[in-house]
C-alpha cells in the first residue's frame, strides 16, 4: 500500500477515511499534509500515481482503467473497513469519480461523499478536447498551462522544473483526454456529491454532476483561479466543510 498511498498522519482508530486524488502533474505530498488539518476521527490517504515521487521510475498510466484498477486492488480491504469519502481536484475529480463508479459496479461499495473540484462533469459536452494542446512543444505547452491557471508562472523560469513537470502533466492529460464517459439512463451513484470551484477559473459545467447521483448535491465557489484550493483560506474552508460532513456520517455509524 505504501507505493500507492502517502499517509503522513496514520490514525488506525479513526472512524472514517478521506482518500485524496491528485490534480494533473502533481504528486501525493500536498494532500498528505491535510492529515494534520483533521482531528483524530479522520485519516487522510493521498494517492500517488506512477511516474512521480517514489514511483518516478515507473511508466505513466496509459488509461483511466489502469489507474482505477490499481487503486481498487490495493485499497479495497481498507475501504470495506469503515466509511470513506473521496476528494479530487481537476484531473483528480475524474479519477475519483471513475474509481467510485467501478467500486460500486464490481464490489457494491461506494464513498459516503464524493467531493469534486475544478472540473466539468465527465459526461458533459463542456469538456474540450486536449489533442491540439498536447501536441505543443514543452515550453509552449507550459505557457498554455499558466494562461489557464494550471501551473505557477515561476515554473517557466526553471529548466529543471520544466523538464520534470511537463512529462508528468502531459501523461495525466492524455489519460484525461482519452477518458470518455457515457452516462447511463439512470444515476450511477447514491452518495452525496459536492462541487467546489474557483470563481476566476475557466467555466465548468458543475450542474451536470447532479445527474450522476441520487444523493444530495451542492456547489460552492471560492475566490481564485484553477489552483484556488492552494490558498490557505480556501484550503481551510474546504477541509472544514469535508470534516463537517464526515462528522455527520460518522454519527450514523457509531
Amino acid at each position: 500500500m505504501e507505493k500507492l498511498v502517502t499517509c503522513f498522519y496514520q490514525r488506525p482508530e479513526a472512524v472514517s477515511r478521506l482518500i485524496c486524488f491528485p490534480w494533473a502533474g502533481s504528486g501525493s505530498a500536498h494532500y498528505a499534509h491535510w492529515g494534520k488539518l483533521f482531528d483524530s476521527s479522520t485519516e487522510v490517504y493521498s494517492i500517488r500515481l506512477p511516474g512521480r515521487e517514489s514511483r518516478s521510475r515507473e511508466s505513466f498510466a496509459q488509461n483511466m482503467d489502469q489507474i482505477v484498477m490499481e487503486i481498487i486492488s490495493v485499497l479495497l480491504s481498507k475501504l470495506k473497513e469503515k466509511p470513506f469519502a473521496f476528494f479530487g481536484h481537476s484531473f483528480g475529480s475524474f479519477t475519483s469519480f471513475a474509481t467510485a463508479v467501478k467500486l460500486k459496479e464490481i464490489c457494491g461499495v461506494e464513498p459516503v461523499h464524493l467531493f469534486v473540484s475544478g472540473a466539468s462533469a465527465p459526461h458533459s459536452k463542456a469538456r474540450d478536447s486536449l489533442q491540439t494542446t498536447l501536441a505543443l512543444g514543452d515550453e509552449d505547452f507550459l505557457k498554455w498551462m499558466t494562461t489557464v491557471g494550471g501551473a505557477p508562472a515561476e515554473m517557466l523560469q526553471s529548466r529543471e522544473i520544466l523538464e520534470m513537470f511537463v512529462p508528468v502533466l502531459k501523461a495525466d492529460l492524455r489519460v484525461l483526454d482519452n477518458f470518455v464517459y457515457e452516462k447511463p439512463s439512470g444515476t450511477v451513484l447514491s452518495c452525496d456529491i459536492t462541487c467546489f470551484d474557483g470563481t476566476e477559473d475557466v467555466p465548468h459545467d458543475l450542474e451536470a454532476w447532479k445527474e450522476l447521483t441520487s444523493g444530495d448535491f451542492n456547489i460552492y465557489s471560492l475566490p481564485g483561479g484553477h489552483l484556488y484550493l492552494k490558498e490557505p483560506a480556501n484550503e481551510k474552508t474546504i477541509v472544514n466543510y469535508i470534516a463537517k460532513h464526515l462528522k455527520t456520517t460518522e454519527m450514523t455509524y457509531l
